[in-house]
């Protein structure tokens, strides 16, 4: 404890001497920074310089080995540098797909070539990643995916399409499932490989969702030849990888949704004293006070449970089916935290654009829409609920 107390001091000093000044109070979520990679249009030069030097001093993936451009930190002490980082407010220099699922991946299960290759350009925000899953006709039961890699040489020619690729107009690399022996039973034919997104016949198209953003894209493979070097693991077994990454994946919602879901209660009676028209005392709604006063419950129930799925990892354990209890109760208490605060805006929540609104409520109006996604992205809940029966609670489906 005390080697850490003195890590926390040593980490307070560097962080304050070398963030820029600028960037004290911005930060707002444990994944909300620069994306980073080739197509990034960042002009501020204090981010730019805030992620060089965290970069340079491999606190952009703590945990990663040095050689790899990490920090080479226990998760202990990356704990300490996130809770520094929490207490001054500063944003993580880099954030992405990169760092949280293929990055942690790759370390599991990738050539010394893939590491060597990747992983320093993603500590370093230089490469930004997408994941090339689901399918048109493969959502929930995606082991049925089609898009087929058929092998030519050294190479692969995938033709096939992914949907629900989040951010992949912005991103430089897709790491995506291929079904390379339509033969074998679904499970057992696919493959994991990385495909760079300038690879000729390779493209995307967004896709506008109910909130009026386009963070998911369509993605398209015709006839793109992509080296069979950049498999991860073996051909043909790539649902082993494909399940370990989904680990990462749900772990790293639950967590984000955590850190945005800090102080909502107090968020919430605010706004509730401002529609209510009650600037101080207790809120005259005894149903809406239980339900702030549920919110703020199912927040700290969610902090303590992504702190006990961080033990396991600080344990050396790579997140399990136990992630998707994570993704359950992170996404649901997402949406419900929204859906409140629709209630309490009243008919100020049902504004889309124009006068008689402010630019909050707008933003608050979109954020619910947004959030109907949550419950279906990275697996469905139905799903989760599935799988947290199956493989934690060992529960016995009728005919299994």
């Amino acid at each position: 404890m005390a080697d850490l107390e003195t890590f926390r001091t040593e980490a307070r000093l560097w962080l304050r001497a070398n963030a820029p000044q600028s960037l004290y109070g911005t930060r707002e979520g444990r994944f909300d920074g620069f994306w980073g990679g080739r197509r990034s249009t960042e002009t501020d030069p204090d981010i730019l310089r805030w992620r060089d030097v965290m970069a340079d001093k491999g606190w952009t993936a703590p945990t990663w080995p040095v050689e790899y451009g990490g920090g080479g930190l226990s998760r202990d002490e990356a704990k300490v540098l996130d809770e520094v980082m929490t207490e001054l407010e500063l944003p993580p220099a880099v954030v992405g797909f990169g760092l949280v699922m293929i990055g942690p991946t790759l370390l599991d299960y990738g050539t010394d070539a893939q590491k060597a290759e990747h992983l320093p350009k993603i500590a370093r925000g230089e490469t930004r990643w997408c994941q090339g899953y689901s399918e048109p006709g493969a959502g929930s039961d995606l082991a049925s995916l089609q898009t087929r890699a058929v092998a030519d040489g050294d190479d692969f020619i995938i033709n096939g399409q992914k949907v629900w690729t989040s951010h992949a107009d912005k991103s430089d690399w897709i790491f995506a499932l291929v079904r390379t022996d339509p033969d074998a039973p679904k499970r057992k034919g696919i493959t994991f490989i990385l495909v760079d997104m300038d690879t000729p016949g390779v493209s995307t198209r967004p896709i506008e969702l109910i909130s009026g953003s386009s963070i998911f894209c369509e993605t398209f493979f015709e006839d793109a030849r992509v080296p069979a070097r950049h498999v991860v693991g073996e051909v043909n077994n790539g649902w082993t990888v494909a399940k370990a990454l989904l680990g990462y994946e749900r772990t790293m919602i639950g967590a984000a949704i955590s850190g945005q879901m800090l102080g909502v209660e107090d968020e919430l009676i605010e706004q509730a004293r401002h529609y209510l028209g009650c600037p101080e005392g207790r809120l005259p709604d005894p149903m809406l006070r239980d339900d702030i006063v549920r919110a703020a419950m199912n927040d700290q129930c969610l902090n303590l449970t992504v702190e006990r799925i961080r033990q396991s990892l600080r344990e050396g354990q790579a997140p399990g089916s136990e992630s998707s209890i994570l993704k359950v109760a992170g996404t649901e208490a997402k949406q419900a935290r929204w859906e409140l605060a629709i209630r309490i805006a009243g008919q100020q929540a049902l504004g889309w654009e124009g006068p008689g609104y402010t630019d909050d409520e707008l933003q608050r109006t979109r954020n619910w829409l947004r959030s109907r996604a949550s419950t279906i992205e990275g697996g469905s809940s139905e799903i989760q609920l599935n799988v947290i029966a199956s493989r934690v609670l060992g529960l016995k489906f009728p005919g299994t």
